[in-house]
């Protein structure tokens, strides 16, 4: 059995997804202007800088100290009901036409994302993948965000992830494909036999040219007369997981956390 791994901000879709539903939680009153600014400018200093775990560490534990206390129902809910209109436009046909690819040649497909459950788990639904790994919070009794975490799906814990995915499903990973636009995705992309850099930073254009490694460029979103969904269909397969989600408990991603406030009372 062989499988693709797919990054998802930048590589799957246009935008950060966190960044995508901006306009959402500020409707919904959850963010202000000031703080949809900051979340933009450091996705910006992310672009361009990097997002090295020295960044990512300090963005996380700044950001999961202000999750405390907001409901996990709530975010879920905004998500779902503006997947479609808030996803579809900014989806790269080609990420999808490979997606497809690796399903007609017999593969599985997955979302290996840094970005939380509560995005992840319905867009992989909604685009198809076999299952996913994301990120998660942990809860209260009461479904609250507690502001701790266990595990951050990201860097080398994606390969840890991976590793147990393949063991289980006995995919052979030196036979698989891994797909990234970040140099913190290194360890991913390494994992497998076959990685590829998708519209790729500096560092990760830099160790792609070193490693001779294809570099990918996605420029054509699918906000089209072709619904999403339509184009995605599973040919069959001797192994399907339909939409489950594999999820790595962790921490919320950074970006869209930091564009979270507390909710009054």
């Amino acid at each position: 059995m062989e499988a693709a791994f797919f990054d998802l901000d930048k590589t799957v879709i246009a935008k950060a997804s966190m960044v995508a539903f901006s306009r959402r939680f500020r409707t919904a009153g959850m963010i202000d202007r000031r703080v949809l600014a900051v979340a933009v400018w450091n996705g910006l200093l992310f672009r361009w800088l990097g997002a090295d775990e020295k960044r990512m560490r300090k963005f996380r534990e700044s950001t999961l100290r202000i999750t405390k206390g907001w409901d996990h129902a709530v975010v879920s809910a905004l998500v779902r009901d503006a997947l479609v209109d808030v996803i579809e436009p900014i989806v790269y046909a080609e990420a999808l036409d490979l997606m497809q690819m690796h399903r007609e040649a017999g593969r599985l497909v997955f979302l290996v994302s840094a970005s939380p459950e509560e995005i992840v788990t319905p867009l992989a639904d909604h685009l198809g993948a076999d299952a996913a790994v994301a990120s998660r919070a942990v809860l209260d009794a009461e479904g609250h965000y507690t502001g701790e975490v266990e595990l951050y799906a990201y860097g080398h814990e994606k390969v840890i992830a991976i590793e147990r995915i393949a063991a289980t499903h006995g995919i052979d990973l030196d036979a698989s494909w891994a797909y990234s636009d970040s140099i913190t995705d290194e360890p991913m992309l390494r994992a497998v036999g076959h990685p590829r850099a998708v519209n790729p930073d500096r560092e990760l254009a830099r160790l792609a040219a070193e490693e001779g490694w294809p570099v990918l460029h996605f420029t054509d979103l699918t906000a089209a007369p072709t619904p999403v969904r339509d184009r995605l269909r599973h040919p069959n397969r001797p192994f399907a997981v339909g939409a489950t989600v594999l999820t790595i408990v962790g921490a919320i991603g950074v970006v869209w956390w930091s564009t979270r406030r507390r909710r009054a009372g």
